[in-house]
């Protein structure tokens, strides 16, 4: 209490303190003396951000500077209970405490600030009512870091680089344990969900709540002294003909700037991700099925999408007991519509669903894979979803998507709309981070917007970083929404030392979260494997119930335990170049023993044993990993 009390004693009138339910967090709002809107948050009576900025500018009014509290309303409790089809819980229950914050600029022109904390964290949003045109034009939320606190960032890519000019993708390393207010690599900032360790605690920073009118944001470049400012996307990341920021006729409200906050333990099992998302629209449940899939490309490139391959991988995926087969770029060209259709037939023969691919793009990359522009307007997506209903397809993998700008992000949100009343799942490449919208739109069932698995098929440099790139996913990218890493490979890649053991690469199927998980490995190379690998990978849940975090450190290693009705399967991968001895702590499996399978003597074998519940050591081999599952 004596943070709060601090504030009311320096700002009696202005200063406004919200707690979380349970009373560890504490947000302190307030006018300062340069008549600036700031804010500040603690926990357990230890500071977590410093005075921070708050306000926007938009072409119509100053809401940052020149400001005055005008109303402040009572606190009210916020609840909400919602299902996840791809998360890491089933059924959420969301509780907060809320608080609005009303404030007039100089010519009289009111913003309101609406503020939540939960147990986990918080999050704040602004309105601006009234009728007439509102432009976007600046944002001033920023996070200030005590400057001894630490990053675990990814930098954003330059608009328009990389192959085809189609970054940014969300698809760069990871910059690990770094000074808060080191520079980013170029003018682009940093991308969301950023990571930070201050004291004791932890922060996750995103946003939440992407209705299609607005841009998405990250951090900017900039983050002189450990404060860290939301950032804009650059003015390429466009459509053709679109525009960048948010423009809206009538009352403007932005997205949810989101803070998940506590112990490694508290950020690593929260949803405040998508617990400020906006509640789903209606789907089909008969087809809202997860699960996991075969998909060629990852191995075979472009040469494997033709039909016999195709027939092949889905007879794959039906000795696996997986749902579906992903047919990659250039199907419409190399097997066609009549071929395609009596794969579709014979998929459904195997209860297994067909999936297709999909280029989003226009004119603003350079990209040629097909099919092409025929989703580019609502008519244009109608035929499209009947055409490929018709062919007996049941989702849609889309590619290529052209940045962060705000009518990318409408393109989006139509497709997700369209998709769903159609029917169809989706997944989304080259692509932005869903910020939620697993939630809001049920039929997104993964999005890759990471450096993936077949990066690592691309260069021996990108394979040798791979372990430590995906011991940092689980904290970063795979915190709040679904990831399409599309992860494991037991055997070769074509031209690449493969730089993991097998039971780093078994694991990665229950560390990541996808709401179809889309595997690597080949029906050759999942011959190699034993019987128990096969089994375990055949009797996989294809949706989680909950999750426990265990132990970890970002980059360097991480064990969760996941749930699935009254099972619990435990992984656990390490990144380094040295054994590491792990100590697990399963109380909550009383003295029950579980299937462990981990690595064998071999960077290729596998090795098969028992682990003890309620509390074991394990010795995880360098860049191995182990999965254990409790009955």
């Amino acid at each position: 209490m004596r943070f709060i009390t601090l504030l009311l004693l320096v700002a009696p009138a202005l200063a406004q303190a919200l707690s979380s339910p349970d009373g560890q967090l504490q947000v302190a709002v307030s006018v300062n003396d340069r008549q600036q809107l700031v804010y500040a948050v603690q926990r357990a009576g230890q500071p977590v951000l410093l005075s921070s900025r708050l306000g926007l500018m938009l072409e119509q009014g100053d809401y940052a500077n020149g400001l005055k509290l005008a109303s402040t309303s009572p606190v009210k409790v916020h609840r909400e209970r919602y299902t996840l089809a791809a998360g890491k819980r089933t059924q959420i229950d969301y509780v907060a405490n809320e608080q609005s914050f009303a404030v007039a600029n100089a010519t009289g022109q009111h913003m309101v600030l609406t503020v939540r904390a939960s147990n986990d964290g918080v999050a704040l949003r602004y309105s601006v009512p009234g009728t007439g045109r509102k432009s976007f034009k600046d944002e001033l939320t920023s996070f200030a870091f005590a400057p001894q606190a630490r990053a675990w960032l990814q930098p954003m890519s330059v608009a328009k680089t990389g192959w085809k000019r189609t970054n940014p993708s969300y698809e760069e390393h990871y910059l690990a344990d770094i000074p808060v207010g080191t520079a980013a690599p170029s003018h682009a900032g940093w991308v969301f969900p950023a990571l930070f360790r201050t004291g004791t605690n932890w922060v996750a920073l995103t946003e939440s709540a992407m209705d299609g009118s607005f841009h998405a944001s990250r951090l900017a470049a900039d983050s002189t002294g450990g404060t860290y400012r939301i950032g804009l996307p650059e003015a390429s990341e466009v459509n053709t003909n679109g525009h960048l920021l948010a423009t809206v006729d009538g009352p403007l409200t932005t997205p949810w700037r989101v803070l998940a906050i506590g112990p490694l333990k508290t950020v690593m099992e929260s949803t405040i991700g998508t617990d400020l998302a906006t509640p789903a629209v209606a789907f089909d449940k008969a087809k809202l099925q997860p699960g996991h899939a075969s998909w060629s490309w990852a191995i075979l490139k472009d040469e494997g999408t033709v039909y016999d391959v195709q027939k092949r991988f889905i007879d794959h995926a039906a000795d696996m007991g997986w749902n579906y087969t992903l047919v990659d770029a250039d199907w419409d060209r190399k097997i066609g519509d009549a071929k395609m259709k009596e794969l579709a037939s014979y998929a459904k023969a195997k209860n297994v669903g067909l999936l297709a691919w999909y280029n989003s793009s226009g004119a603003w990359n350079d990209t040629e894979y097909s099919p092409k522009d025929a989703l580019l307007t609502k008519e244009a997506r109608a035929r499209e979803f009947a055409r490929v209903k018709a062919i007996g397809i049941k989702g849609l993998k889309v590619d290529f998507f052209g940045g962060d700008g705000a009518s990318v992000q409408a393109y989006y949100v139509d497709l997700l709309k369209e998709a769903a009343a159609a029917g169809l799942l989706l997944n989304f490449h080259g692509a932005t981070l869903p910020r939620g919208w697993s939630r809001t739109y049920p039929n997104l069932m993964t999005v890759e917007a990471v450096k993936g698995f077949e990066f690592a098929t691309f260069t021996q440099d990108d394979q040798d970083k791979v372990a430590r790139h995906a011991a940092m996913l689980p904290f970063t990218r795979n915190l709040f929404d679904p990831m399409d890493f599309t992860p494991m490979v037991f055997h070769d890649i074509p031209n690449i030392r493969r730089a993991t053991r097998n039971g780093f690469e078994l694991a990665e199927s229950v560390l990541f979260l996808s709401g179809i998980q889309h595997y690597a490995e080949t029906p050759e190379g999942m011959a190699t494997v034993p019987a128990y690998v096969k089994a375990f990978l055949r009797e996989l849940p294809r949706h989680w119930d909950d999750v426990r975090f265990i132990d970890g450190e970002p980059g360097k290693f991480v064990v969760l335990a996941r749930r699935a009705g009254k099972q619990w399967f435990v992984a656990g991968l390490n990144a380094d170049d040295t054994p590491r001895e792990i100590k697990l702590d399963l109380a909550w499996l009383g003295a029950r023993q579980g299937q462990l399978i981990t690595d064998g003597a071999g960077e290729r074998e596998f090795s098969e044993g028992r682990l003890a519940a309620p509390a074991t050591t394990i010795t995880l081999a360098p860049r191995g990993g182990f999965v254990a599952r409790f009955r």
